[in-house]
């Protein structure tokens, strides 16, 4: 059970003007998506994910990392991740495979990152939209960088696919300007 991957999509969206301002410099936004075959497809309910754990993950987190890094062309300050499944796997397929330090460590890594991955899974079909959520990369709490990416990969999941996607940002929402937690709680 080896890693199947049909194909890659980048998709980096800058923004230039926010509530009628100019961002500067400009907010870029990465998300970069695999669409591999399923490991656990066509086997019916499968008691132990480790093995297609141990055969897909690290690879999986190896190979988008660095794209990550590379399409955002200087230091991540938020991150997060996402699975969707086609229709003929269940949600934990998605999950065993970014929920696991054999694929969020190439990217913690590959930042200098310390927190976890913000995630979200889901079953979907082909086309279907998530909302990939970021979070700062070493302070979970840094209120200004809690955002959120639409994403899409229109001909994928096929039914037996997971699309697994990592993104990042260099730095927080656009125009921010909410107090920080402790300052708010006062």
């Amino acid at each position: 059970m080896a890693l199947e991957l049909r194909k890659l999509t980048t998709t980096v969206d800058e923004i230039f003007t926010e509530g009628g301002r100019e961002v500067t410099p400009p907010k870029r936004v990465v998300v970069v998506a695999a669409v591999i075959r399923n490991p656990w497809a066509g086997q019916g309910f499968v008691e132990d994910l480790a093995p297609g754990i141990d055969a897909t993950a690290s690879d999986l987190g190896a190979l988008l990392a660095p794209r990550v890094m590379e399409a955002l062309g200087g230091p991540l300050e938020a991150f997060g991740k996402a699975a969707i499944v086609g229709t003929d796997g269940e949600i934990e397929h998605g999950s065993a495979l970014i929920h696991t330090l054999k694929f969020g460590n190439h990217f913690r890594d590959a930042a200098n990152a310390s927190t976890l991955l913000p995630a979200v899974e889901k079953r979907g079909v082909s086309g279907a939209p998530f909302d990939m959520p970021l979070k700062h990369f070493t302070d979970a709490t840094i209120r200004s960088h809690h955002q959120t990416v639409e994403c899409r990969v229109a001909d994928a999941p096929h039914a037996d696919e997971i699309v697994i996607a990592l993104g990042g940002t260099a730095s927080g929402r656009p125009q921010e300007r909410l107090a920080s937690f402790n300052a708010a709680e006062k």
